[in-house]
This record gives structure tokens, sequence and C-alpha cells, in this order.
């Protein structure tokens, strides 16, 4: 049985869906029970609870001001989730244990990053973010998160560069190297390096190992030995972007 909910009404309603009955492989409206519900249908609220406990698998858009907390009970709950949330939650300190420890990793991105969503209430966004010609607004840096294994998981990294201590620096304050694209990852490195954010999007765990992170005030997760009391990656006084710590598993390609 598939389950819905909403809460945007009046009064809050959930949906199940027991599958065809009319072989038109379309969900008629007869053929969807609709249920109200006690309370406002907060996915925090108890009889909501009981719902995700009959779930196999959640698919749905949560709230992003609530991403953590609503994360936080998918996990407590040992559920399988498809869910859209914003791509800065990975380095929420957290959701990057989960990411670290492959308990969550991202799905199929959107297109350039940008989601479309109908709003009830279009207008309270800014100028450019609705498009009065589809009704759509349009939210950037968004992601599908999973605990699905998919295919593009398991895709191997095509690396093609050498290691030269001169073209890899080092940090100041971890011992690291430093890589600022995923394409210039060296193919024949063993130890420790820093690499972009957006190498989550490859991650394959078979090939490389999650150590840490280096970003914002969070870096007692990398498990590094730092040479300063700095946050963040620096190399000759600078700060860098944030980094993902990885190494490449033994036996790997």
């Amino acid at each position: 049985m598939d389950l819905f909910s909403q809460n945007d009404s009046e009064q809050a309603i959930w949906l199940a869906y027991d599958g065809d009955c009319d072989g038109n492989s379309v969900p008629d409206v007869d053929e969807i029970g609709i249920m109200t519900l006690k309370g406002d249908g907060d996915f925090r609220s108890p009889e909501s609870i009981e719902l995700l406990k009959q779930a196999d698998i959640v698919v749905t858009n949560p709230p992003f001001s609530l991403f953590r907390e609503y994360v936080g009970q998918l996990i407590e709950y040992d559920k399988k989730f498809i869910i859209v949330g914003p791509r800065s939650a990975l380095t929420y300190k957290e959701m990057f244990p989960l990411v670290r420890d492959n308990k969550l990793w991202l799905g199929h991105g959107f297109s350039a990053g940008n989601a479309y969503f109908a709003a009830p209430n279009p207008s309270d966004y800014a100028k450019g973010v609705y498009d009065p010609k589809t009704g759509l607004v349009k939210f950037r840096n968004v992601c599908w998160f999973t605990n699905l294994e998919i295919a593009k998981r398991r895709e191997e990294i095509v690396l093609f560069r050498t290691y030269d201590p001169e073209g890899y620096r080092t940090y100041d304050n971890y011992i690291a190297i430093n890589v600022d694209r995923v394409d210039e990852i060296p193919s024949d490195y063993t130890g420790v390096m820093g690499v972009p954010i957006t190498f989550l999007d490859k991650h394959n765990p078979d090939q490389f190992e999650i150590i840490g992170l280096l970003a914002g005030n969070i870096k007692g997760l990398a498990g590094i030995p730092s040479a300063t009391d700095k946050d963040g990656p620096y190399i000759e006084g600078k700060l860098k972007y944030g980094r993902i710590l990885i190494r490449r598993r033994e036996n790997s390609p």
C-alpha cells in the first residue's frame, strides 16, 4: 500500500492507494482512500510516526528548515528513503557523519542543481524565483538524498593524473594534499587528499574512503592531525573552500 500525507489544507489528511483496480495503470480518484488526521500532520506527531512505521520507502520533499530533524527521524526508524534537500546539508555537523559512514548519499541530481516546485503561496517569493508562466518556484542548489543503492554509486572515477609534490600542495594545518578538481585526483597517491565537496556526486565507496570534512568549525570530524587551531583547510595562510578528506581503498583501481 502506498501512503501519502498532506497538511497544507485546513484539515490534514493522508491518502492510501492499494494499486490499480481497473487496469488503466492510473491512480484514479475512486481507487484512493482519503483519511483525516486528528492533528496537523506534523511529521513529529505520534500519528504521523505511526504511519512512518508502516512505510518501506519514504519519498518526499521535507521542510528544509527542519531537514536535520527529519533525516534524524528516518535514521532512528531505520527507513529507506529518497528525499529532496539543500545541498548545503552535506556539511551539517549532524549530516556529514551519515555521509562519511555510508548511511546516506546523493541520488540522481536536478539539472544544474535547480529544482522547481508548485507552491501554495508563490507571491511570497522574490521576483525571479517564481515564474508566473509555469506557476513554479525555483530553488537553487537542491539535490536528492537517499540510502537506496543506485548504479551510479558504483561507477569508478577514471584517474589519469600522477602525483607531483610540486603540483599538489599540503595544507598548513592538516596532513593531507589539496586537490582542486575531482578530475585532478592522482591515480598513484595513497595518502589523505582534500577534494571539493562536489566529489560526493561521483563518490564510489569501493574506490575511496571518506575520512572527514574540512569546513567551518567542524574540524573535529576529520580525524586528521592538525598543526594549528585553525578551522578549515589553509595553504600558506589562505583559507580554501571546504574540502572532503578521502583516501584510496586498498586494491582499488
